[in-house]
């Protein structure tokens, strides 16, 4: 096919954006993206009792955070019904698909004597061949003529070649006795209409491909490229639920995690490019392919995604960063920075990030610049301001007062200090950055009073002297 590649996703509305609906879509992204194809965005939305705005609008919100952008208007499944049927009623009259007048109990009664008797419970309908004279005038189902012998091949880019005996299809419906169209016509329309090249979702819909494909070859369409990637598993096998822990792509936004790092780690969930680890979207991009998927499942490991998000975190631009903080803390329903606070982080930024897996553990470590006046030592930093401490801190201090604010001079004051009182600097970290921080782990002490400044630094050491 030479057509520019057209990739789409198409969730249902029915809850959020499952992690392993985030992965479709990021693949469907990267394969489009990586091609200066498109990709586009269908709401499957046809199942009326069970879709919503709300999750509409919460699929929108877990791509947006995940930074996978659409291209075009968003379609509407439901609203192409009509389309759909259009498509029903031109196969009728081609003479491909065929009015059933069967009912629900007739059918129910063959599949139960077919049951008994040990015989296939693939219905065949009685209608297939009938006279349109002998129609009667009642309600009917419209059914596709599958094809009776041979076989039909799915090509699939990740399984392989998949064959299917065609004597096990059925005369799949396409349009119900209310004239509404099933989901596996409206899917083929929607996807021929768009122009979709490449079909890239879970493999529980390789099955679908063969029925689907009766639809294309009966309308003389382009059957798309198809690629069923495996499902997502947890670290005990079994496939990815609720005991697993978190399932919703927001979930991770409100948890801290960097979009850059779930996308990275997304993309490795199934997907290789030799030994490569941490890469960027534009490698990504570049080095994504279909024969790169795997056929096994993948299994969702958290140890991984937190790796590969501290290596973005580190990596990532400071001013960049600081929005995607502020966004966690508006997801996560936490307070905003005040104008203030966003000017600290922005100059502890460098000190900050290293280590750093998650945006809670980077604000945890931020907390000395966040922190106002007086600081309250937690538990654990308490112990390091005991009576001989504070008097080291108040003689301390008028040492620092006529210091060049420096890292090379504040190293070398401290160090004199700590020599001069018989001592290692290690002895002094403690009180100093429960006086600074009020913690017990923190950035270095140096970087600390660097960020802070004088003037901070001073007050904050003569409140935990007194």
């Amino acid at each position: 096919m030479n057509a520019p590649v057209v990739t789409r996703f198409a969730p249902s509305p029915t809850g959020f954006l499952h992690i392993g609906g985030a992965r479709t879509a990021l693949f469907n992204w990267l394969y489009a993206r990586g091609r200066g194809g498109e990709f586009l965005l269908r709401i499957e939305d046809t199942d009326r009792a069970r879709s919503t705005p709300e999750a509409t609008e919460a699929i929108l919100a877990g791509m947006s955070w995940l930074g996978l952008d659409h291209d075009g208007e968003i379609v509407s499944q439901f609203e192409n019904a009509p389309r759909h049927a259009e498509v029903a009623h031109e196969l009728l009259g081609a003479g491909k698909a065929y009015k059933c007048f069967a009912s629900q109990e007739e059918i129910t009664a063959f599949r139960e004597a077919a049951k008994a008797e040990g015989r296939s419970t693939l219905y065949r309908s009685p209608w297939r061949d009938a006279d349109p004279a002998s129609h009667p005038d009642a309600p009917y189902v419209i059914r596709i003529k599958a094809p009776l012998e041979g076989t039909t091949v799915i090509r699939d880019q990740v399984q392989g070649d998949v064959t299917i005996r065609n004597d096990q299809l059925d005369d799949m419906i396409l349009l119900r006795s209310d004239g509404t169209p099933v989901y596996m016509l409206a899917v083929v329309v929607d996807d021929h209409d768009m122009g979709v090249t490449h079909v890239v979702r879970g493999d529980d819909h390789l099955n679908n491909a063969a029925r689907q494909m009766m639809i294309y070859e009966a309308m003389g369409w382009d059957v798309p490229v198809w690629a069923h990637i495996p499902l997502i598993h947890g670290a005990d096998g079994k496939k990815l639920s609720k005991r697993h822990g978190a399932l919703g792509a927001q979930e991770y936004q409100v948890m801290g995690y960097p979009a850059a790092g779930m996308r990275n780690y997304l993309a490795r969930l199934g997907w290789s490019h030799g030994d490569d680890e941490f890469f960027t979207d534009a490698q990504a991009q570049e080095w994504f392919d279909l024969d790169g998927i795997r056929k096994s499942p993948a299994q969702f490991d958290l140890k991984k995604l937190e790796n590969l998000c501290g290596q973005h975190i580190a990596q990532a631009d400071d001013a960049a960063l600081r929005r995607e903080i502020e966004a966690y803390l508006e997801a996560a329903g936490l307070p905003a920075l005040t104008a203030p606070q966003a000017e600290g982080l922005k100059r502890a930024m460098y000190c900050l990030k290293d280590r750093a897996k998650t945006f809670p553990e980077l604000l945890e470590k931020a907390v000395f610049v966040l922190a106002e006046r007086p600081i309250t030592p937690d538990e654990k930093a308490a112990k390091n301001l005991d009576t001989v401490s504070r008097g080291i801190l108040s003689e301390l201090t008028p040492q620092l007062q006529n210091a060049s604010w420096n890292k090379e001079t504040l190293e070398e004051v401290l160090n004199g200090f700590a020599a001069a009182h018989d001592t290692k600097f290690g002895k002094l970290a403690g009180p100093l950055r429960a006086a600074l921080a009020g913690r017990a782990v923190t950035p270095s002490v140096f970087d600390m009073m660097l960020v802070l400044g004088r003037e901070e630094t001073l007050a904050r050491l003569t409140d935990a002297a007194a």
